[in-house]
């Protein structure tokens, strides 16, 4: 008799705690009595009856991410590893649907997703791949979101998340952005150079400008010099010529004097007699003289040829 109480109790126990279940936060469950769809529970304690009811399946409402790679190619044939991030969750009025219609959910987005971008990428180039990877994006998005919302799914975002091409058409790509760098760096040094020679000629020229202009000034003054010289002769009794003659063989000696004084200077050989300076002075009159009738000739003939 004491057997038949424990068997009661523990068939009792068995009913009453089969009674109650419990479905967690952002979860949905798929009760069926006798393998008949009955109701949706939602998350908190729930009721049903035991034996009878059961629990056909529960199903996450939170957000989930799928990420898919497909292999593709290219509209300029390069083969390319695309990786596509789908977020999607269950819509909360249709569990039945993304229970029910829908087995493998997984299995349709990625299915959904090689078909547009394999669809999309053969019509762009490698570059633009890149650069326009948020429209196969919205692409996707569009085509996933029309398709899973008849099986209770809503896609959220769909990412393209790496665009990985074969390893020598990025050894290539490489190659090709260093190549441009390269370039690049060559015009600007190119126009440093150019800008370097065009101040380097400017200074030169201005340099010289101010050495002529130095040179003028000096010989100007040497002149002056000398004018000073003739007239202070003179007023000692010393006619201009003599004076001149004394001048040159002054400057003459003086400049024996200093290319004596430069150990490392070259070898000039210089007229050095007594009557040195008066040849010299003889030779810069007669140079003068000559000059001065040319110009005088040049002047008549000139004169001609205008009448």
């Amino acid at each position: 008799m004491s057997y038949t109480y424990i068997i009661l109790g523990l068939v009792f126990l068995f009913v009453f705690f089969s009674l109650f279940f419990t479905v967690r936060q952002q979860t949905a469950v798929s009760i069926e009595r006798f393998g008949k769809f009955q109701s949706i529970r939602h998350s908190g304690l729930q009721l049903k009856i035991p034996v009878i009811d059961k629990i056909a399946a529960r199903i996450s409402l939170k957000i989930q991410q799928l990420d898919v790679i497909v292999e593709t190619k290219t509209l300029d044939d390069v083969f390319v590893k695309i990786k596509v991030s789908v977020q999607f969750v269950v819509i909360k009025d249709k569990v039945y649907d993304a229970i029910y219609k829908l087995e493998y959910p997984h299995d349709q987005i990625t299915s959904y997703v090689f078909d547009v971008v394999r669809a999309e990428v053969p019509k762009m180039k490698l570059d633009d791949v890149f650069v326009k990877k948020d429209d196969i994006a919205i692409a996707v998005k569009r085509e996933v979101q029309e398709s899973m919302e008849t099986y209770g799914y809503d896609i959220i975002k769909t990412l393209v998340t790496d665009i990985d091409p074969d390893a020598q058409v990025k050894a290539a790509m490489n190659r090709i952005n260093a190549a441009e760098r390269e370039k690049v760096a060559a015009q600007y040094e190119g126009d440093a150079q150019r800008i370097l020679i065009v101040e380097k000629a400017k200074a030169e020229a201005e340099s010289k400008r101010l050495q002529g202009q130095g040179i003028a000034d000096q010989r100007r003054e040497i002149a002056r010099g000398l004018v000073e010289s003739v007239d202070v002769l003179n007023k000692v009794g010393i006619s201009s010529q003599e004076a001149s003659a004394l001048i040159v063989v002054t400057q003459h000696y003086d400049t024996l004097q200093s290319v004596g004084q430069d150990a490392k200077s070259n070898l000039i050989l210089l007229p050095n007699s007594p009557q040195a300076g008066a040849e010299m002075l003889s030779n810069m009159i007669a140079s003068f003289a000559a000059s001065n009738q040319i110009g005088e000739i040049v002047r008549k003939e000139n004169a001609k040829k205008d009448k």
